[in-house]
């Protein structure tokens, strides 16, 4: 669209019951913008639903972070807007977002507030925790570690400099990771108050499945190794793979699925393999700085 200066960037898959929610309220915005609905590989008939928008047809499903990357070589504005296809913002919210990075010129990407059905807010944007987790805020912040992927918007040029989106991530903490590395490169990340979406949280995946703690343990793990200082990813790796080793000896344990001696085996397994790809981000004496001004963050 003439005068865009934004893409946002849409994945879907099997989003058939709650996409057009989705689109409609893009359709209303008070911003001129291009949207990109990348469809991986839906089966549902939520192509049917995508025929008036830009589409982004995939072979496969290759999960939001796969989605994403698959993106952003076709992005050619100044911002590129994460947005899930269960997410339903309101008329100002790409304004708003986009007046919050031109306020703020250091900062890389402006987070959202996402709200549940109750009008309860879920998440202002992240925290890292003292043990290296991405977790939301949801009380009232002047200040974020991270955005939700669910919905945010990013300098695209920054996001490409800082090695874009972690497609093997598939899903979760690929937002928490990409934070990372852009406060990395010595970005900001801004809260916005004022961009207000609704979100249909787990709409499309499974929360609390196998593949859930699947993906949230390794993909942690994986960020810690790439973004952390040497001594914290090591030791949250060691702590992993110790508890993981004396689970079979304990009488009782969590019910929890990611307690499953077998699924911790696989994150372990799946991050012993990726290892080799992992580049690790800015110098040892900048990850020490962003770990000691953000690690233990409190909601």
């Amino acid at each position: 669209m003439s005068g865009a200066r934004s893409t946002v960037v849409v994945v879907t898959w099997r989003g058939r019951e709650h996409i057009e929610a989705c689109l409609n309220a893009l359709h209303v915005q008070d911003r001129p913008h291009r949207t990109l609905v990348v469809d991986n590989a839906s089966d549902d008939g939520t192509a049917d639903l995508l025929r008036d928008v830009e589409v982004l047809r995939l072979n496969k499903n290759l999960g939001y972070a796969g989605g994403m990357a698959a993106a952003l070589p076709r992005v050619r504005t100044e911002f590129v807007a994460w947005l899930n296809d269960d997410a339903a913002p309101e008329p100002g919210w790409l304004g708003a977002l986009e007046d919050a990075l031109d306020d703020r010129p250091d900062a890389a990407a402006a987070s959202s507030v996402l709200l549940t059905s109750t009008g309860a807010v879920q998440s202002r944007g992240v925290r890292l925790t003292d043990d290296g987790h991405g977790a939301d805020i949801n009380q009232e912040t002047g200040e974020v570690f991270g955005f939700c992927g669910g919905a945010a918007l990013v300098r695209t040029d920054v996001l490409r400099a800082a090695g874009g989106v972690p497609a093997d991530f598939f899903c979760y903490y690929e937002d928490t990771d990409t934070a990372w590395r852009l406060r990395l490169n010595g970005h900001e990340i801004v809260p916005t108050a004022s961009a207000r979406v609704l979100h249909l949280h787990g709409a499309s995946t499974e929360p609390g499945s196998r593949s859930f703690h699947l993906w949230n343990e390794r993909n942690r793990l994986l960020m810690l190794l790439r973004c952390a200082p040497t001594g914290i990813a090591l030791r949250q790796l060691a702590k992993f793979a110790a508890l993981t080793a004396v689970l079979p000896l304990r009488r009782s344990r969590p019910d929890a699925l990611n307690f499953s001696v077998r699924l911790r085996l696989r994150v372990l397994g799946e991050v012993v393999i990726r290892l080799p790809r992992i580049r690790r981000a800015a110098d040892s004496a900048r990850r020490r700085a962003v770990w000691a001004r953000w690690a233990g963050q409190t909601s």
